[in-house]
């Protein structure tokens, strides 16, 4: 077996001197799709956040590898350069930049590079969104600013597509999403993924429908900040009719 792409040992996070989580360890390969399911207030969306670098997260005890690397101290500028990407639950408006200014900017970071044409940036911008039924006036809009739900979230698979991570987090990206809508999105995220076959994938979700769509290799249940079960893609539809409870603490 090849070395892990992600690695997460005996990982200890603590927020404003609150323990969220308790020992997590999780092993990611290339090309893999792991699947973190659990109760809110588990720490999944944490942990999503604390492989990504966000300073609100303090690791008290742990490591956090890529590709056999220590990042536990990197900054999530360093963690984005070297290939991490966070879908973001509820991605962020920008007024004033555009799609296409921005992707500008970012693909520029992500490649090393002081910076890139616009006609470099959107051939390409235009031949994904041309891929992913995307309008090409899409590019101009500023940054998710009137967009809506799922505007946002195929918005960050198109960034996920050009800036071709070698680890994407997808924070509940089925989050507010109806059923047509979490469609189109998980359709992108399967083509990104058939483009780039090597990318790690960690997917967060509440909800069986995403994992239907994006079928994992692995699903995990995160429980008081542990990861208490793991399993295959069966896994989700036994949460979906059963509920937390079999993996829940007996309280004494």
């Amino acid at each position: 077996m090849s070395e892990p792409l992600l690695e997460l040992r005996n990982l200890h996070v603590e927020a404003d001197g609150a323990s969220i989580l308790r020992g997590v360890d999780l092993i990611v390969h290339e090309g893999e799709v792991h699947a973190l399911m659990g109760p809110n207030g588990a720490g999944k969306s944490t942990l999503a956040n604390v492989i990504m670098g966000h300073p609100g997260y303090v690791v008290t005890e742990g490591d956090i590898l890529l590709k056999g690397e220590n990042i536990a101290s990197w900054t999530p500028d360093q963690r984005a350069r070297a290939g991490i990407f966070l879908a973001f639950q509820y991605p962020e408006a920008i007024s004033g930049v555009s799609v296409v200014q921005f992707l500008r900017q970012a693909i520029a970071a992500r490649k090393g590079l002081s910076e890139l044409s616009v006609l470099e940036v959107r051939l390409d911008l235009i031949e994904w969104m041309d891929r992913l039924g995307m309008d090409p006036a899409f590019a101009e809009r500023h940054l998710n600013d009137g967009f809506s739900g799922g505007e946002r979230k195929r918005n960050e698979v198109l960034q996920m597509a050009l800036l071709e991570p070698a680890l994407a987090l997808l924070d509940e990206t089925d989050s507010g999403l109806d059923i047509d809508a979490l469609r189109v999105v998980a359709r992108g995220v399967r083509t990104v993924r058939d483009e780039n076959p090597a990318m790690g994938v960690v997917v967060v979700t509440h909800y069986v429908k995403l994992l239907e769509e994006i079928e994992p290799d692995q699903v995990h249940i995160l429980v008081d900040g542990k990861i208490v079960h793991s399993g295959g893609a069966e896994l989700a539809q036994l949460i979906e009719h059963e509920g937390y409870d079999a993996w829940r603490p007996v309280s004494l």
